[in-house]
């Protein structure tokens, strides 16, 4: 079978092993029925296992079938595997224990693979933009100084949530949620307005003589914010002034430098973000929603919740027992006895805003917000309002010694001294390697290096496992690393421009390519477009890395193993399953946010 790209598929052919997997569910169905245990093709396709493995690349769980005739499951499975129609696309059916397991024609999957990939390129794997249109909100620092590491995966988590979304046909907006309300960014204010004369000692010692020209608006204006918060606790008086800050931007009455100390510090928060490729469609400002009158719009609801209380002192809340919060928080107030309201009364006008614009709202939090999450959810449904946001929640990064990094404690790692370092020490590696690089050209690599092992660092990990910061391993650029990942698309690269038919057409002859080696790494090629889809509906994004190391791996087995320039008659279809594997590469990318490189 000789193959030539010709012309691109239809767009809804996005996953080389569909035919595949339709024949196994069309053959079951019939086998299943035949055996008086029948089961809906659609809830067939839900049962199976698509990830493969080494007994078959699809597996069929027979206990709920076997369960149907009361038959044990292996045995149930042995018969369903005996029975199954012979088919050109399966290379073999058999069962083991409970599971009926399908291996897909090696030379059919790697014609219908190949194909697909060559003609779709670095689309390979994506969908086109269909459906309801969603919002990722995510990041959404206080406004308060520069980014620590900690909040970073926060951005790093999102970013590459909204990025897998859209790869599988989803329109997202991103969103980051200013909040220029709370007494974290009166506090900065509060300091600033004052004249640097009439700073505490204490937070004026913070400050001076540490002041670097040229240095980010983030840097210098959140210089003084650990400073301050300490001296909070200590001075009640100072409390009281933050807390008439916080009472006249409510009002309407912010000091005049209030929002552009805000914008200052966002905006050297965003520059550092934009090294990592992280950007954002939208910002929002809380106060915004004081000026357009949502936030009394919703407050006259909650005035009539079902479950409201007027406090003695005149404040509002909503009795939250019901709902299944913890004992303690169960008493939620919405507006200050002074009229005021409170940060959970304009999240609920935020997310209302949100929720008349997107079919599906996600919100990225910390597990120190997971109450928060809870409690907005309660305050949602006693303003009437059915929709409700969907949380992905990851744990803390801490330091070795324990804690959680903290801005206000000074126990953070910044992100832009992590960054510098990790430029440096890839500055070093890509000097030891290639000396016949010029200074620009080791810079852009350093930069890119550098980028691809702090978001690979962070991604890999399930947002549901704490990390535990260490320099060492993020600054790694080897094993499961991004610089590895990156390393494997410029050798892919590298193997292209030395055939010298680098922009293709790629003909090849699936015949040409049974080498294990060559065979397992198409089967990982074939299964990203169903990793992207996996990624997208769980939002488990840390798929996305594994995947990527993976098929990194194989690559270097197979180039390792098999001969691609130098072989004879199987060199152009070698060449086109480089080009496969380099389009993969470079779509996984993508959606990792990591840079790609052509050379090392």
């Amino acid at each position: 079978m000789v193959a030539t790209r010709t012309h691109d598929p239809p767009q809804e052919t996005t996953d080389p092993t569909r035919p595949f997997v339709l024949e196994v569910v069309s053959g079951l169905a019939q086998v299943l029925e035949d055996l008086g245990a029948p089961v809906p093709p659609e809830s067939l396709l839900d049962r199976l296992n698509l990830d493969g493995g080494p007994e078959g690349d699809v597996a069929f769980p027979a206990h709920r079938a076997a369960a149907t005739v009361r038959r044990p499951p292996a045995e149930f499975a042995q018969e369903v595997a005996s029975k199954f129609p012979s088919t050109p696309r399966l290379l073999r059916v058999a069962a083991k224990g409970a599971f009926v397991n399908f291996t897909f024609g090696s030379e059919e999957l790697t014609a219908a693979t190949l194909e697909l990939v060559l003609a779709r390129g670095e689309q390979y794997g994506h969908r086109p933009p269909s459906g309801a249109p969603s919002c990722v909100e995510h990041t959404s620092a206080n406004t308060t100084g520069p980014f620590h590491i900690g909040r970073v995966r926060n951005a790093i988590i999102g970013d590459t949530l909204a990025r897998v979304l859209r790869a599988a046909g989803t329109p997202v907006t991103t969103q980051y949620y200013v909040d220029d309300m709370g007494r974290q960014a009166s506090m900065v204010t509060w300091i600033w307005t004052k004249p640097r004369e009439a700073w505490p000692a204490p937070v004026r010692e913070a400050v001076e003589g540490k002041e670097v020209d040229g240095e980010k608006a983030d840097a210098r204006w959140g210089r003084p914010y650990p400073a301050v918060s300490a001296y909070l606790k200590e001075h009640p008086d100072a409390q009281t002034e933050v807390a008439a800050v916080v009472r006249e931007i409510e009002l309407g009455n912010a000091p005049a430098q209030h929002r552009e100390i805000a914008r200052s510090i966002l905006s050297g928060m965003l520059l550092s973000l934009a090294r990592l490729d992280i950007r954002f469609d939208e910002f929002v400002w809380e106060s915004d929603f004081l000026r357009d009158g949502s936030v009394e719009r919703v407050l006259e609801r909650m005035h009539h919740a079902p479950h409201v209380v007027r406090e003695e002192n005149g404040a509002w809340a909503i009795d939250a027992a019901s709902y299944g919060l913890p004992q303690e928080s169960t008493k939620v107030v919405f507006q200050r006895a002074d009229g005021t309201s409170l940060y959970v009364l304009r999240d609920v006008a935020y997310h209302e805003a949100k929720f008349a614009r997107f079919d599906r709202v996600i919100d990225v939090l910390g597990q120190d917000h997971q109450l928060h999450a809870r409690t907005l959810d309660a305050l949602l449904a006693e303003a009437g309002d059915a929709r409700r946001p969907e949380f992905l929640i990851y744990q803390d990064m801490t330091v070795p010694d324990g804690g959680r990094m903290s801005t206000r404690r000074g126990s953070a790692v910044w992100l832009d001294q992590l960054y510098a370092e990790a430029v440096e020490r890839a500055r070093r590696e890509v000097i030891a390697r290639r000396e016949d690089l010029s200074e620009g050209d080791t810079e852009r690599i350093a930069e890119a290096v550098a980028a691809g092992a702090l978001r690979y660092h962070i991604v890999r990990v399930a947002p549901e496992k704490p990390v535990v910061f260490r320099w060492e391993d993020a600054l790694s650029f080897e094993g499961r690393s991004g610089p590895f990942v990156q390393y494997s698309y410029a050798r892919a690269s590298s193997v292209l421009r030395k055939s010298g038919i680098a922009d293709g057409p790629f003909p090849f002859d699936a015949r040409q390519l049974i080498d294990p080696e060559e065979l397992a790494l198409v089967r990982l090629v074939a299964r990203w477009p169903r990793t992207v889809e996996y990624a997208a509906r769980t939002m488990h994004v840390q798929t996305l890395a594994a995947y990527a190391h993976d098929l990194a791996d194989q690559f270097n087995r197979f180039y390792h193993a098999v001969p691609v320039l130098r072989s004879e008659s199987e060199r152009p279809s070698r060449i086109a399953l480089v080009a496969a594997v380099r389009h993969t590469l470079a779509s996984a990318l993508e959606l990792l946010g990591i840079p790609r490189l052509e050379t090392m």
